[in-house]
């Protein structure tokens, strides 16, 4: 067995924590031998080091399936990139409308110091809103020519707070077949390639190590993680997950907010045991 799990909304509390139920399950996989892998739409830099630092966790699948990073040599085993052409693209669309631009590339996210002034207004979550300005770094310059500096560009991403706004962006990129078009919370857009999901990597992961995708224990809570939740053996939403997140699972375990992820999990473990 191995077990994949989204962490916003689903292995955190809605207040950024890692509960102590879910700490304890993670040790109890590390007892039993069985492999623990976060899979967010965080960058790598956004994870917690008590998930990245855990025993149980081998492996962190980022950036909605944009990397694969083995975290004990903290080498990126797997990148599928959007690259700067596309994000160029999206950054000349996002700039017509009163939306942010989050730019996640090498294991980081940057924003543009106009935007992340102005997350609050994008935010009205106080945890939400100091978890997104932590995870972040600002810069200065024109967001073309810092584009141009960074290796692997991950993905982009846009907040908005005008529905308008986001059909209009979302209509203007709907012909775009060769990207993934997600999202994590309700009000964002979220840009990668096409390939770059969450189930494409956890599927890469596994035949990797040699583990059959039936073998799989999955959870998640959102649009981004539906194409994980189906491709698992067993795909498990949160009780607070989207309709569509649910429609695509096996099971539903209880909220983010009741450690649900530890709770499925330790029962599971105490069966096969």
């Amino acid at each position: 067995m191995i077990v994949f799990s989204d962490l916003d909304g689903t292995f955190l509390t809605s207040d950024k924590r890692v509960s102590t139920r879910n700490l304890e399950a993670l040790d109890a996989l590390d007892a039993a031998g069985v492999p623990f892998v976060p899979c967010s739409g965080r960058a790598l830099s956004g994870i917690f080091p008590e998930i990245l630092e855990h025993p149980a966790a081998r492996y962190a699948v980022t950036s909605n399936g944009a990397a694969v990073t083995d975290l004990r040599s903290s080498e990126v085993i797997y990148r599928v990139d959007l690259g700067a052409e596309r994000a160029l693209r999206y950054y000349e669309v996002a700039r017509d409308y009163d939306v942010t631009f989050d730019i996640f590339a090498d294991g980081r996210i940057y924003t543009h110091r106009r935007w992340f002034d102005r997350l609050d207004e994008y935010i009205k979550d106080p945890a939400v809103l100091a978890s997104v300005r932590r995870s972040r770094t600002a810069y200065d310059e024109e967001t073309p020519a810092f584009l141009s500096t960074l290796e692997h560009i991950e993905r982009v991403a846009m907040y908005w707070y005008n529905p308008a706004d986001r059909d209009a962006i979302k209509a203007r990129i709907a012909h775009d077949e060769d990207v993934s078009v997600v999202r994590s919370v309700p009000n964002d857009i979220e840009i990668s390639d096409a390939r770059a999901t969450k189930g494409i990597a956890m599927a890469w992961l596994c035949e990797k190590l040699g583990i059959a995708l039936e073998d799989v224990v999955a959870f998640g809570d959102n649009i981004n993680d539906i194409s994980m939740l189906e491709a698992a053996g067993t795909g498990v939403a949160m009780e607070n997950a989207e309709p569509e997140a649910k429609a695509a699972a096996d099971a539903v375990t209880s909220s983010n907010n009741t450690s649900g992820v530890g709770e499925y999990l330790l029962q599971l473990l105490a069966a096969q045991r």
